[in-house]
């Protein structure tokens, strides 16, 4: 086996080095899942779904030490990692909750002998059996996040499970492939795989009974292609070049600042970080100026201060690629407002940027930035904002700032997203389908339908002797 180095994004250091998983050893594991998912799957339900209350109070009761491996991995500031970890356990009692009414039979038609001699009554039934060996290929900004809407419902429905977590964030994926073992599920029905690339796509030759991936648009597409090789069903979760319009009904300065903490929360490393803003042109001078104003008093600091906003980035690549956007969105005649470069100090931090007088042309307004960094332009009315927002190949979310929630419902039924937001925007609920559209996705996570992707239908054509 190869091994895996684990970096701190605060200083470069090395955290860690792991062995990572080969093609050999991730067929052995594979192997092992599919033997031992049918007997998990003849277990009572009300035995799987103690077992999951039990790791969702593991999980509560160790969140602060779980904190502090996700935000040395990661770079996440402590806080907001600690906020991830209290947050998760809505998430996996929505799934203990609702999962037991998803797996009942459901009795379609029945049609009775009606008294005629020799006539036979016949019943139309569909019963849910689990897909079997699923994969999970997870993802490193919302570990515990990403990880449990896939996992947990995975479980709950009968299934076994080969995941991966990012290599950005493989110690808390062990953590969590920990409390689940501690909780109850089988070594072989939860199954952890340590890798990089090459450990995923070594496990995508395999073939497996559902594939769910969180990531980049570039490698959902290769995941698609390597599960059509088996027609393995297939979720994705991409990313997004998300949207916020504020109208000229609002308070600008009101609401400034939470557009801007849905933009630079967790460095900006979040599929649904509002990573454009238009603003209408009689509220614009005010909203930026209290807009630039809220994000200069972002506190950049050690992601483990209780105090620090904007921590690291969790890839050092990543600083090139804001970099580069912030030059070409310069060259193309914006206005730098703050930021703009690496920050001047250890770690692969970049400074929290604002740029205005951007358009189209710009990589920062087309491009996923997927860090601190944001553009906003001025529009003249609500037509000119929906044709901007809509100027994208993404489609996970959009918001709409305004009193008048029929003028906003009116801009948002217009967008080509999953998920639209009033007066809010960077939220995910589980009792809602979270999902994409073109380059951000496919299928969808949480709600019912996130439970019904672990399932697949069996019809019964019952008809008495």
């Amino acid at each position: 086996m190869s091994a895996l180095t684990l970096l701190n994004p605060a200083d470069g250091t090395v955290l860690r080095e792991l062995p990572a998983d080969d093609a050999v050893s991730v067929g052995a594991k594979i192997a092992a899942a599919r033997a031992a998912q049918p007997a998990w799957a003849a277990r009572p339900f009300a035995e799987r779904r103690a077992i999951l209350t039990r790791f969702r109070d593991l999980l509560i009761e160790r969140k602060d030490t779980l904190a502090l491996t996700t935000t040395a991995e990661t770079g996440k500031p402590v806080r907001q990692a600690r906020n991830e970890i209290a947050a998760t356990p809505a998430r996996v009692d929505f799934f203990l909750e609702h999962t037991a009414a998803l797996l009942a039979p459901r009795l379609m038609h029945r049609q009775p002998d009606g008294g005629v001699p020799g006539a036979a009554a016949l019943e139309e039934v569909v019963t849910f059996d689990p897909l079997g060996v699923i994969a999970n290929i997870s993802a490193w900004n919302y570990p515990w996040f990403v990880g449990t809407n896939v996992i947990v419902p995975a479980l709950l429905c009968g299934n076994a499970v080969i995941y991966k977590p990012s290599e950005h964030a493989t110690l808390t994926g062990l953590a969590i492939a920990g409390l689940l073992h501690e909780a109850g599920v089988p070594d072989d029905v939860f199954v952890p795989v340590i890798g990089a690339g090459e450990t995923g796509a070594a496990l995508l030759e395999h073939p497996l009974d559902g594939i769910f991936f969180t990531g980049s648009y570039a490698t959902g597409v290769k995941v698609a292609a390597a599960a059509a090789r088996h027609l393995a069903p297939v979720q994705l979760e991409l990313g997004g070049k998300d949207a916020a319009y504020v109208t000229d009904e609002v308070d600008a300065a009101a609401v400034a600042g939470a557009v801007a903490d849905g933009a630079f929360y967790n460095a900006g490393q979040s599929c649904c970080a509002v990573e454009r803003v238009y603003v209408h042109a009689d509220v614009y001078d005010a909203f930026v100026e209290a807009f630039v104003d809220a994000v200069k008093g972002f506190a950049i600091g050690a992601p483990t201060d209780e105090g620090t906003y904007i921590g690291p980035l969790c890839r050092e690549p990543q600083l090139a690629v804001l970099q580069a956007q912030v030059d070409d969105a310069l060259q193309k005649g914006a206005t730098l407002r703050c930021g703009g470069r690496r920050a001047d100090r250890g770690g692969w931090y970049f400074e929290p940027t604002v740029l205005t007088d951007v358009d189209h042309t710009m990589a920062v307004m087309r491009d996923e930035s997927f860090g601190p960094i944001i553009g906003i332009e001025k529009v003249a009315d609500d037509a000119e904002a929906v044709a901007r927002m809509n100027d994208t190949p993404y489609g996970l979310t959009a918001a709409v700032y305004g009193r008048d929630r029929t003028r906003a419902a009116r801009i948002l039924e217009r967008m080509n997203t999953g998920t639209v937001y009033w007066n809010c925007c960077d939220r995910v609920s589980p009792n809602l389908p979270w999902s994409g559209r073109g380059h951000s996705g496919v299928g969808a996570t949480l709600s019912l339908e996130g439970i019904r992707a672990f399932l697949r239908p069996r019809a019964w054509h019952l008809r008495a002797p």
